[in-house]
């Protein structure tokens, strides 16, 4: 039988759900709102999302560090909370400078109080205690509940552009996970932490160097957000650093072993970064796309932009778990997937959903709208490739990093989706700009920049599958062969 889920574990669940609602309702509308409201070119709308998933990404690991070490993880969740639940409302203002100063007190919050909640899930349960992996599963379920919510509240409120209305509608559904965290205060309390080892002066000396670290990074990501061609400069050559230095650490790496396993996570990196690289266009150039050359009326039912995410939410939550089963299935009679395997088929699947984007143009009506059928495949696809190398990616970490370099590694993975998010915005600035434009006048442009990309998903994946015998001798035998098992994707 099994034993009951520590207490504050199902308030994290509800917790978790309202915290995603703000960043599903930005994640999927900015580009809309920054395009339609106030009225930026494509390319310079691109250029903002661009800058806004690289910092959201970018901040995940500091606020590990600045939770642990300085603020307490309760403390600054609740704190990053009330710094997005104030940024939602500055954009409601539907104003310029409401827009920068709204992003950046979210940003700042969103990205630095992810990586919290997590750790104060991990906290309640034993390192040895089998119910952990469960939990995560739930945890991750609450999550796409709320993307899910917050996308379908998006589409709706954007059917009429009622933008300020759906900021409030983002606020709110912050604000709830404030007063969920703040009922549970003391069940949520921090456990085993460096910051809990400290005396009380100490204590607070941290507390407010904590605070005013988080306080000023907001006024620098403004300054950063409101620049975002050398902010994005910056970000690539602090990226290309980590980069250097990560090949330096593997060329000088003293145990041949490890060295291997190193070279191995590089080249697998790589691909990640081409694979996330796409996959992150979805709300930016391809939401676009879908907005101006997508007819979709379905069964006499407009579909709004932002319902489309939806498509990616509903697959990996249905999906994981059949894949999983079906993995284990082909396990059992002898099959061999590993991560070089998943790595490249993902890459692959990246590939045909970009492809089945200029077939649909293809066979576009004679106003030059794609049917929806196109956009949903090629949804699919790019979901079915995510289940594949999401799980994977952050759980082979543990099996290629040398112990001492673990961190870093990790950090570097995360950097990884951060550039993504910048390559992203640049693919998403080439497309056409779709004011004043017809479909028919724009579709060119758009087939022949998803036949680039999809073309070099797929070269991509082929040259991982060309490399799988090498990647496999780098890497070693595999220890725990469970490890490449997809699970539940890592929350986007």
């Amino acid at each position: 039988m099994t034993s009951p889920a520590p207490r504050g574990a199902a308030a994290l669940f509800f917790i978790q759900m309202f915290s995603t609602l703000g960043f599903a309702v930005l994640y999927s509308t900015l580009v809309l709102y920054a395009t339609h409201h106030l009225h930026f070119s494509n390319q310079n709308a691109a250029a903002v999302m661009g800058v806004f998933g690289a910092f959201n990404y970018g901040l995940h690991l500091f606020g590990g560090w600045l939770g642990g070490r300085w603020l307490s993880n309760r403390n600054l969740f609740v704190g990053g909370m009330a710094l997005q639940v104030l940024g939602c409302a500055a954009i409601a203002t539907g104003s310029l400078a409401g827009l920068y100063w709204g992003l950046a007190m979210f940003l700042t919050g969103s990205g630095l109080n992810v990586t919290c909640l997590n750790m104060m899930l991990t906290q309640r349960y034993a390192a040895t205690d089998p119910r952990r992996e469960a939990a995560f599963l739930w945890n991750y379920a609450g999550m796409n509940v709320g993307f899910f919510i917050g996308f379908t509240a998006a589409g709706w409120y954007q059917l009429d552009e009622r933008y300020g209305a759906l900021f409030i509608f983002a606020t709110l559904g912050n604000l709830a996970a404030i007063v969920l965290a703040a009922w549970h205060w003391r069940t949520l309390a921090d456990l085993d932490t460096p910051l809990l080892a400290t005396d009380r002066a100490t204590w607070r000396r941290r507390f407010l160097l904590g605070s005013l670290v988080l306080l000023g990074l907001v006024p620098l990501v403004a300054l950063m957000l409101q620049h975002p061609g050398p902010t994005e400069a910056l970000l690539k050559a602090v990226c290309a650093a980590v980069a250097l230095a990560l090949g330096w650490l593997t060329w000088r790496h003293p145990n041949a072993a490890e060295r291997r396993r190193m070279l191995a996570y590089l080249l697998l990196a790589l691909g990640s970064l081409v694979f996330w690289s796409l996959y992150q266009m979805a709300p930016n150039g391809l939401q676009t796309y879908a907005e101006h050359n997508v007819d979709r009326m379905v069964a006499g039912f407009e579909i709004s932009p932002q319902w489309i995410q939806n498509i990616n939410t509903a697959a990996i939550v249905l999906g994981g778990p059949l894949m999983a089963w079906g993995f284990a299935r082909l396990r059992t009679r002898g099959w061999r997937i590993d991560v070089p395997q998943q790595f490249a088929a993902s890459l692959l699947l990246m590939g045909a959903g970009f492809l089945a984007l200029p077939l649909g143009i293809h066979l576009a009506g004679a106003d030059g709208r794609a049917a929806f059928v196109w956009i949903f495949v090629s949804y699919l696809l790019q979901s079915l490739g995510e289940l594949l190398i999401s799980p994977v990616g952050y759980a082979m970490i543990g099996r290629l990093a040398p112990r001492q370099h673990q961190g870093l590694m990790m950090g570097a993975w995360m950097l990884v989706t951060g550039l993504a998010s910048l390559f992203a915005g640049d693919f998403s600035g080439l497309l056409p700009e779709p004011a004043g434009s017809t479909p028919l006048a724009t579709n060119p442009a758009y087939a022949a920049l998803f036949e680039r990309l999809g073309w070099g998903s797929v070269a991509t994946g082929a040259a991982l599958i060309a490399l799988t015998p090498l990647l496999r001798r780098l890497i070693g035998p595999a220890d725990r062969p469970e490890e490449d098992a997809p699970a539940a994707a890592v929350p986007h």
